[in-house]
């Protein structure tokens, strides 16, 4: 899934997401997009660049869903003790 808008990425991270955010920017696997990063430490810019990125790019917001309700709001089972109230 690729989106239109370069985050970090807050379910694939392992520093900071940054290599999370952009693989699913570009749309490829986020081991691919680390690999990058580990041999680009031999050329000394790598760390600078991933911190930059980590400072400049928004954390992903992640929507967690409600809890899953009764559809009727009431209870069946009492709260306090377990017990089974209605059948």
């Amino acid at each position: 899934m690729t989106t239109s808008r370069l985050t970090r990425s807050a379910t694939d991270s392992m520093i900071g997401g940054v290599c999370g955010g952009l693989a699913r920017y570009f749309g490829i696997d986020s081991t691919i997009v680390r690999l990058i990063f580990v041999l680009a430490v031999l050329s000394g810019l790598s760390p600078l660049i991933y911190v930059v990125l980590w400072i400049i790019m928004p954390k992903e917001e992640v929507t967690v869903p409600p809890p899953a309700q009764d559809p009727t709001g009431e209870w069946r089972y009492d709260p306090y003790t377990g017990q089974k109230l209605r059948d």
